[in-house]
């Protein structure tokens, strides 16, 4: 499938979506301190719709086979609309709370079901460069999104911002509906749902192991990617004395290098294999990480921050495309939910690391003990995960019943030079 055929489909709603909500981001903080809450409770309604996804990973994965990928994206994105456009109008803080909680549903709707619209239709062979990106383009909407949402909130008060990020799912969802045809198939769907979690249970029963650690893999990776948004600010500010100002440019200029290397990224992966991105980008941002305690100055942490924006850009949607690749084809949305939260435990998990650290210990063994899971991250890859470009899982176990036996290829996968995979 050539890059072009998925820009209406995919890319544009992506973007759109992205910039959304990286449009709240500067001014979300600061609504809610609006109804004169603590901080504790500006944190929980920052944090509702993280909540919010992690709760509605793997319902959105059912939700996939059962309605298929179009119903569920579409829904997806006209709730986080309208959650967001609520919001100017429900001025009361339990509702904030609420309806950011159901923004996070929605969101796990959309992300969960344009991921399995991509493993339906593009052959292994160039998922790599479709995946990462479907990365690159989130990223360069959360860039570019805060600023935007700065811009509109000086000059607009506080609502315009809400009403821009609920424009943009609104035509999201437009674009989706027009431009999405439905991917799934009869070959994708068992004739009962739980027939789909005996797939599910079937692939984890004959590759528990490398399930097992890919599934420790993707905790870790996500761990590292999500505790360097807080200890870079944390760091910049308490230790080096940095302001406001100082922290913003150090992390734009990371998130620029971080963006712009999403190309390269998919080219690796199809190319090479995907250890050969991922493993690397581990170790760079461990090696970032490391460096943070050493900074004394500025430079220094901008010099940290940059080398860990090249790690995780050569790591452009790595950990979407090890999930895609290892879906059964049966079940793809019940087990793209399943690894989608397993992901999203670690991008929870790793802020708290950091903090419970801190607290105890500070910041400096926060930012070592971040980087040491960066290690673990890509030695389990290196070590313990197989390469799926060449050797995607099989084993998947027959709709119409009897033994476990090969199957057809995880996620519809084909070999890298596009033939389809032999049964186990």
């Amino acid at each position: 499938m050539k890059a072009y055929s998925l820009l209406l489909p995919v890319y544009v709603p992506t973007l759109l979506l992205s910039m959304g909500q990286g449009i709240l981001i500067p001014t979300l903080p600061l609504y809610a301190q609006e109804f004169g809450v603590n901080f504790s409770l500006v944190s929980l309604a920052v944090a509702a719709a993280g909540l919010g996804t992690l709760v509605g990973d793997v319902p959105s994965g059912m939700m996939l086979e059962r309605f298929g990928r179009k119903p569920v994206m579409v829904v997806g994105t006209i709730a986080l609309a309208l959650a967001t456009l609520a919001l100017v109008f429900l001025r009361h803080y339990p509702a904030l709370v609420a309806l950011r909680f159901l923004a996070g549903v929605g969101t796990a709707m959309w992300n969960i079901s344009r991921m399995a619209y991509l493993t339906d239709t593009v052959p292994l062979r160039d998922r790599g460069r479709a995946l990462s990106t479907f990365g690159g383009v989130s990223r360069i909407g959360t860039f570019v999104g805060p600023a935007a949402g700065g811009a509109l909130g000086s000059l607009l008060g506080l609502a315009a911002p809400f009403y821009a990020a609920a424009g943009a799912a609104a035509l999201a969802a437009i674009i989706s509906i027009v431009f999405i045809a439905e991917s799934r198939t009869s070959e994708h769907a068992a004739p009962a749902g739980h027939m789909r979690w005996v797939v599910v249970g079937g692939i984890v029963r004959n590759h528990w192991r490398e399930l097992s650690t890919a599934g420790a893999a993707q905790i870790f990776a996500q761990m590292i990617r999500a505790g360097r948004q807080i200890i870079i600010p944390l760091y910049g500010a308490n230790v080096l004395g940095l302001n406001v100002a100082q922290i913003g440019s150090i992390v734009s200029i990371s998130s620029a290098i971080d963006m712009s290397l999403f190309i390269p990224a998919g080219i690796l992966m199809d190319k090479l294999g995907r250890k050969f991105a991922s493993v690397p980008s581990f170790l760079v941002m461990a090696i970032g990480m490391a460096m943070v305690p050493f900074t004394s100055s500025y430079l220094g942490l901008l010099l940290a921050t940059c080398v860990m924006g090249f790690g995780n850009g050569i790591g452009s949607g790595t950990m979407m495309t090890l999930g895609a690749d290892l879906a059964p084809r049966q079940a793809t949305g019940e087990f793209l939910g399943v690894w989608r939260l397993i992901g999203d435990v670690g991008s929870s998990g790793g802020p708290l690391v950091v903090g419970g650290i801190a607290d105890v210990v500070g910041l400096a063994f926060g930012a070592f003990s971040l980087a040491g899971i960066g290690v673990l991250a890509a030695t389990t890859l290196l070590l313990f995960v197989r390469e799926t470009l060449q050797q995607p899982l099989v084993g998947a176990v027959p709709l119409s019943g009897g033994p476990l036996s090969g199957g057809p290829l995880p996620g519809g996968g084909t070999d890298a030079g596009g033939k389809e995979g032999a049964r186990a």
